[in-house]
């Protein structure tokens, strides 16, 4: 199987013939230009980049063409620690040139879940009042499901470490 994302077509001196359009050879003689067209479909590529990337959540987007870089859930929006914490994480990331989708809705944890699966950024920050209290966040990279329990700061250090260029 296979798609087309982009092409080229050769229309040699078709136009330039018309146009005149010459240029000066090695040999010091002039010759009518060869012209070409090229050209990718951004949304074809995208279907491409889809179809190769996802699973039964969704999509599941390389780094390097991802919307955002990660995703921070808020898993009780309207909790003052639990939202400053988020506040601080989204400010922390974006100075550090992450791209950061924040979720402060009053969603259900599961509705969360499954929109961030679906959107499919690489990375999914979730914050919670019970990691708040022990100063823990969790983390899920959206590629392999792991999960784990880092420190704020591991977690921007981390996270940052990632999109490093």
């Amino acid at each position: 199987r296979g798609i087309e994302v982009g092409h080229i077509f050769y229309f040699g001196t078709k136009y330039s013939e018309p146009m005149n359009a010459k240029v000066m050879g090695p040999d010091g003689k002039e010759n009518f230009v060869h012209m070409g067209s090229y050209g990718i479909g951004p949304t074809r590529l995208l279907a491409a980049i889809i179809e190769a990337f996802h699973d039964d959540a969704g999509i599941v987007w390389p780094k390097a063409v991802a919307p955002f870089d990660a995703g921070i859930i808020n898993m009780k929006a309207g909790d003052a620690a639990v939202d400053k914490v988020c506040d601080e994480l989204h400010a922390q990331l974006s100075a550090r040139g992450l791209d950061v989708l924040y979720d402060d809705t009053d969603n259900r944890a599961g509705a969360k879940f499954a929109a961030f699966d679906l959107i499919g950024l690489p990375w999914q920050v979730i914050v919670g009042p019970r990691g708040v209290g022990e100063g823990t966040v969790e983390l899920k990279r959206r590629s392999d499901g792991e999960r784990m329990v880092v420190s704020v700061k591991e977690a921007v250090n981390r996270l940052a470490g990632e999109f490093a260029a």
